[in-house]
């Protein structure tokens, strides 16, 4: 329904205004927009200024030296200006009532020969004694000398030269402190004896007793150059603090900037050192303590240095030594392998011992064979030959081929195998025969140590990652065993009986993979509570991982534990994914 305008309706030129909404509505939506904005630019400079702020040690020295500066400056000039004004003030005080002793007696004398209040004389005796005090005091710019009585009504109240007496009014305090039999006293006050403005004075007064009756002599003292000295003080004071902070400022730039260079060099020199670039080092300058850190900055960089070159050589005899002997293994394996074979085929006409030994050995070559193969992919991991080889699949059927592969040996340790999975496809670049690799391992492992109870194998995904988390009731983890499950050859219990004879590489094999998709393998597990593996990857490769669809400790856990035990954050990662559940997790 379209608004017809009232004749009192107003009209704001320039301004539109949406039908049925008032002027001073839109009015405040834009305060409120202009206000929004206003607070987001405060917002984002005070994070860049705080930022700046914790990153430069420089910034901080100049900044609390000139706080500590302007403090110690602004307190300094606060007692010279007050200094100087109680000296100024002191010393026109003194030099007023000097004169208005001078003045009182002055007109005492020239009242004395008078005589008495009905003198005709008396009249033109006052008003001379007030031109003479004025003409016998310093001569300057609003000086004025009042002479006042109240007892005789043929004379007037007061006697003023050069200024209309209705102007010049004394202090009403000043005035009852002399009335009051007071010898004499002075007050410090704001008043203006002509047209001018108001202006400082300092009014000192004194009783006058005579024959010809009691007279109040007033003396007026402008204190405009006293003002403008202490004003001329201050202002000196200002301009010379100023630059005084500006000097000690610089000053402190230029200190700090010598102390924090050096570090900085430090830092980016260290910086270097943890990317790689060993032969890095600091210039040596002078003997001080700089030349000390550096020095000793060097030498420990010398050290870490043939260290970590001793570390290198070693660790590149420990790979060569894993590649050789695999290979060289292969071959005795593959003659000893075929021997086995024809052994094991003919097991049938063997005596019940020999067929068991026949059995055994035929096991225990499986295993040697196994152990071979994953000495040979921990040396392609070691040597940096691993190659990840990506392609489209649905999840899905990685997990259920990995569930069917080991049903046989979940029914013979009595563990039930459930799996949840979405009913839509989860679609990975994943390599499928490292996931299915790293998903054996974690299902053999819970069925290996679930104490024949459940298994539980869950699969989710949201628009950046997929989660397979791997849950079993066994013994569970005590603390501190998380750092070491992802060790080469560590086992949690060692007299325990293997069902699928593992070779101890299998969880520190899959955590590789795992790395190798950019991705993380966690554990989560506690006494008596059972364990939770979970495998998160990327969906795409280059997606950088911020948070798991699934929780790592598992939600029937409840809170009987104090915290989770959790898997070792690898030295490279910068990064640690978002709390979920209360738990600190860590990257595989």
């Amino acid at each position: 329904m379209r608004q017809r305008a009232r004749p009192d309706d107003p009209v704001v030129p320039g301004t539109a205004v949406a039908p049925g909404t008032s002027p001073g509505t839109a009015r405040s939506g834009s305060l409120r927009r202009g206000y929004e904005r206003l607070r987001r630019a405060v917002r984002w400079l005070a994070s860049r200024v705080l930022a700046r702020w914790r990153r430069s040690l420089q910034l901080r020295v100049v900044t609390s030296t000139l706080l500590a500066s302007s403090v110690m400056t602004v307190a300094l000039g606060l007692f010279v200006v007050h200094r100087v004004t109680d000296g100024l003030v002191a010393a026109e005080r003194e030099q007023a009532l000097a004169q208005l002793a001078s003045g009182a007696t002055y007109l005492g004398g020239e009242l004395a020969e008078l005589n008495g209040p009905d003198d005709p004389e008396l009249d033109n005796a006052l008003r001379l004694a007030a031109v003479n005090l004025s003409a016998r005091a310093p001569r300057s710019a609003g000086f004025a000398v009042a002479v006042q009585q109240t007892d005789n009504p043929r004379l007037p109240p007061k006697y003023v030269f050069s200024y209309d007496p209705d102007d010049v009014r004394p202090p009403a305090e000043l005035t009852r402190l002399i009335a009051s039999g007071k010898q004499r006293g002075y007050q410090f006050t704001r008043t203006s004896i002509d047209d001018r403005a108001e202006r400082p004075f300092l009014v000192v007064a004194a009783p006058v007793e005579t024959q010809a009756g009691r007279f109040d002599l007033y003396y007026f003292f402008p204190l405009d150059d006293q003002v403008a000295t202490v004003g001329l003080v201050g202002n000196s004071l200002t301009a010379i603090g100023a630059l005084l902070l500006l000097l000690l400022a610089a000053i402190a730039a230029i200190v700090a900037r010598q102390v924090v260079t050096p570090v900085r060099v430090a830092a980016r020199t260290a910086e270097r050192l943890s990317a790689g670039l060993l032969e890095e080092r600091m210039v040596v300058r002078g003997e001080d303590e700089l030349a000390r850190l550096a020095h000793s900055f060097n030498q420990m960089a010398a050290n870490l240095q043939r260290q970590i070159v001793q570390l290198e050589n070693l660790s590149r005899l420990q790979q060569r030594f894993t590649a050789d002997v695999s290979h060289e293994l292969r071959t005795p394996l593959t003659t000893v392998r075929m021997a086995a074979d024809v052994i094991h085929a003919a097991a049938d006409t063997f005596p019940p011992a020999l067929a068991r030994s026949t059995e055994l050995l035929s096991n225990e070559v499986d295993r040697f064979e196994s152990l071979l193969n994953d000495l040979l992919e921990i040396s392609r991991y070691d040597s940096g030959a691993a190659v990840l080889e990506p392609e489209d699949v649905d999840v899905r059927t990685l997990v259920t081929r990995t569930v069917d592969g080991l049903t046989q040996l979940a029914d013979r340790t009595g563990s039930v195998l459930e799996v949840g999975m979405p009913d839509e496809p989860v679609v990975a670049e994943v390599d499928p025969r490292r996931v299915e690799r790293i998903l054996r391992n974690l299902l053999g492992n819970a069925i290996e140590h679930g104490e024949g109870r459940p298994v539980r194998i869950t699969l989710a995904s949201d628009a950046d990652a997929l989660a397979i988390t791997v849950r079993d009731y066994g013994v569970g983890l005590r603390p501190g065993e998380a750092q070491a499950v992802f060790d080469r050859f560590w086992r949690a219990d060692p007299s325990r009986a293997r069902q699928t004879g593992g070779t101890g590489l299998g969880l520190s094999i899959s955590r590789e993979d795992a790395r190798l998709h950019d991705g993380w393998l966690q554990v989560w597990g506690w006494p008596g509570l059972g364990a939770q593996f979970r495998l998160t990857l990327p969906l795409r490769r280059g997606v950088r991982l911020s948070a798991a669809p699934l929780p790592l400790a598992p939600a029937d856990a409840g809170s009987r534990y104090p915290r989770a035990i959790e898997a070792p954050r690898p030295p490279e990662l910068a990064e640690v994914p978002p709390q979920e559940n209360g738990e600190t997790e860590r990257r595989a």
